[in-house]
């Protein structure tokens, strides 16, 4: 198994982390996306007070199949992020897997979209 432990940060305090809006949504439709390295453009859905939102994400080691109904974790307060002709509105959560791939981090239960994460 790969060592993907990183350095610890330095401490910071939790205004910082409170500022993040941490969201649970399903994801909707996986298509390919348009950017340099080979993505999926993932729409996922927040439920009615937030929306749909995309995100361009390095998860190319699930089939869309698979992650379409899928529930996931995400920060939707991110500045929009250009990718070519892509545009992410959120960042799908993640960590490296034992090869490197990305896995998605997920609820162990079914939740309402759109809860915040705390």
């Amino acid at each position: 198994m790969a060592n993907h432990i990183s350095k610890i940060k330095s401490q910071t305090n939790f205004p910082s982390f409170d500022a993040l809006d941490i969201r649970v949504g399903t994801i909707i439709k996986v298509e390919d996306a348009e950017t340099k390295k080979a993505t999926y453009r993932i729409t996922v859905d927040f439920g009615a007070e937030i929306g749909t939102k995309v995100s361009c994400g390095a998860y190319r080691n699930y089939t869309p199949e698979h992650l379409v109904g899928k529930q996931i974790i995400a920060i939707i307060n991110f500045a929009v992020k250009q990718m070519g002709p892509e545009k992410s509105e959120v960042l799908i959560l993640g960590v490296p897997g034992s090869t490197s791939e990305t896995v998605y981090l997920t609820p162990e239960s079914t939740v309402a979209n759109g809860v915040v994460v705390f």
